[in-house]
């Protein structure tokens, strides 16, 4: 059963991997990043709401809907926009692997949110984002590294760590369909005064679609159903291949390579996560 869960991660983590590369080919289709985070939040939404029709999974308690609605803007107006503007910035594989600072991001968080205490694995874990990103900003190769890239991909970082906070909400009460038939749609009005509208090829209505349902919803689909067949702390680990999907299709598509250093503080980065998801297993 462990095998079908490993292949179900690694197969949502090189999906999520393929989020750059495609957002790079709408973007340079003239679709702006804004427009790009609208069309992935609306289409998408049209997915997650057939599915959760199908498993009828569509009630909400009333009490729950300011978290939701706080929820969506954090994980869908401005996780999805900032990484649209890191992708911009900094290329697919900068954005991919920045947003991994999660963990660490989660561990800040949880020291003050719920007062887990800082071990030596988290310390270090810490201490190798800081140096990774670091490094990372320090650019080299083939990549124009700018300030603005390296603060909007530790934005959608953080963006994303709020899904483990906020999630511990939720996870027990909704499945992911149900949950965002909500955020969705509530993502994509708060994004739609930001977005600038152009006409679309139809090479860039394709990245769009594919963003949407595959780098959002299977995507999504394949991490759950993994989690069935595998350990939370297995599964995350797994899905660490994710920047490493993303910086090998960005290689190749569209020529993107880091400097020896960006590529040291990059393996720092994936270590901190390594690092903090055994010691919350040794913890467990």
């Amino acid at each position: 059963m462990r095998v079908k869960g490993y292949l179900y991660i690694a197969a949502a983590a090189m999906l999520w991997g393929m989020l750059g590369p495609f957002s790079r080919l709408a973007l340079s289709e003239g679709v702006q990043p804004m427009e790009i985070a609208f069309w992935r939040a609306t289409l998408a939404w049209g997915f997650f709401a057939t599915h959760a029709a199908a498993a009828r999974t569509v009630r909400m308690s009333v009490r729950d809907f300011p978290m939701t609605a706080l929820f969506a803007l954090v994980g869908v107006t401005a996780f999805y926009g900032s990484y649209q503007i890191a992708i911009r910035a900094g290329g697919a594989a900068m954005a991919a692997v920045l947003l991994y600072t999660a963990p660490a991001w989660v561990c800040v968080i949880a020291r003050f949110t719920f007062k887990e205490r800082f071990t030596r694995p988290k310390i270090l874990a810490l201490a190798f984002t800081l140096i990774g990103v670091a490094c990372v900003a320090g650019g080299g190769g083939s990549i124009q590294v700018t300030w603005s890239g390296v603060l909007f991909g530790l934005t959608a970082g953080f963006c994303y760590s709020l899904y483990y906070i906020i999630g511990k909400h939720f996870s027990d009460k909704y499945s992911a369909p149900n949950l965002f038939l909500y955020m969705l749609p509530i993502g994509a009005i708060t994004l739609f005064p930001w977005v600038e509208f152009s006409p679309k090829s139809p090479t860039a209505w394709t990245a769009l679609f594919c963003i949407a349902a595959l780098c959002t919803y299977a995507a999504y689909f394949l991490y759950y159903i993994g989690l069935k067949h595998l350990e939370a702390s297995r599964a995350a680990i797994t899905a660490t291949i994710e920047p490493v999907v993303a910086a090998v299709v960005a290689f190749f598509w569209w020529g993107e390579s880091f400097g020896l250093t960006a590529y040291a503080g990059s393996a720092l980065i994936l270590s901190s996560v390594l690092l903090i998801i055994r010691d919350r297993d040794a913890e467990d």
